[in-house]
């Protein structure tokens, strides 16, 4: 046994080598064939190397929190269609290089629906990365100092979905505009974006100073997207009102 589980060691087969005595035993209290012994022990492989596989590129997401669709409350935002929150979560506008845009004021719960989206799409194997839309710019940037900015860019444009998070929410310098053109207009057609933002985009302009990048960039975000328009209170409000704090 210490031979075949060195050999499973050394040819990294941690799923089968962590369960081999266990499956031993159980095949043979149930008198199982070879063929279905070797089939628990694939699928006990296939099993362990999804769930690491989930585990990197969920550390790799960067997600500031994890969130669960289900204990988001709808009753408190009835101007969310509840209905096209679901069919995001299937993750099918990421195979078809669609977007999403979520627009409201702060604390409704855009943030905490793109990072449940994120999840779920890391759950059915994508790969996705979120970054606050602050931080995007001042590291593509910062890049430019080093001569790394194009491996930056790169970065940003390999996960199926990129979660940019708070456009419009911090002041950006004249720089932002032509680097956040540079990602949307790369990923247009080849990769999948969620913005969360408190602007319309009639403010877009506002956001970026420059009223012709910031009608580009809308253009490649606005096709082929998902917009929802959430109008209502805060959550955070919300929970400060019930827990006596004042606003």
């Amino acid at each position: 046994m210490q031979l075949v589980k060195q050999r499973l060691r050394n040819f990294k087969l941690s799923g089968i080598y962590n369960n081999l005595e266990e499956r031993v035993s159980y095949a043979q209290e149930k008198s199982l064939s070879y063929g279905e012994f070797l089939g628990l022990l694939l699928e006990d492989e296939e099993n362990n190397r999804r769930t690491n596989s989930y585990q990197k590129r969920y550390t790799r997401a960067k997600l500031p929190a994890h969130k669960n669709i289900e204990d988001f409350d709808f009753s408190f935002q009835p101007s969310i269609d509840k209905r096209i929150i679901n069919d995001c979560l299937t993750c099918n506008f990421i195979n078809e290089k669609r977007n999403i845009v979520f627009i409201g004021n702060p604390g409704t719960g855009k943030s905490y629906l793109s990072i449940a989206i994120g999840i779920k799409a890391l759950m059915k194997g994508y790969k996705v990365l979120f970054t606050p839309v602050s931080e995007m710019l001042h590291n593509l940037n910062a890049a430019k100092a080093d001569n790394t900015y194009y491996q930056k860019v790169d970065y940003y444009l390999k996960p199926d979905l990129l979660i940019l998070d708070e456009l419009g929410f911090k002041r950006l310098p004249g720089y932002s505009a032509d680097d956040f053109f540079e990602i949307i207009s790369k990923r247009y057609e080849k990769g999948s974006v969620i913005i969360t933002t408190n602007k319309t985009f009639e403010q877009w302009g506002d956001i970026f100073t420059d009223n012709i990048l910031a009608s580009a960039i809308l253009d490649r975000v606005v096709h082929y997207s998902t917009i929802i328009k959430i109008n209502g209170p805060s959550y955070r409000a919300k929970d400060l009102k019930k827990g006596g704090g004042k606003l």
